[in-house]
């Protein structure tokens, strides 16, 4: 029985492992692709516009 409790966690990671990947392919592309997208544009300008602002005011 040692060999079954030492496979056993090595298994069970694999199949999360496994789930995680496949949800992961699914999800990309597909008609949540442009919101997807869109809330990355998104994060993108602030994180930015937070980076130019503090030159900005060092400037004046």
């Amino acid at each position: 029985m040692d060999y079954v409790s030492a496979l056993l966690p090595p298994a069970v990671m694999a199949v999360f492992f496994i789930g995680v990947i496949r949800v992961i392919v699914k999800t990309q592309g597909g008609a949540n692709k442009a919101k997807e997208d869109a809330a990355v544009d998104a994060a993108l300008a602030r994180a930015e516009g937070a980076r130019q602002a503090p030159a900005a005011r060092n400037e004046t």
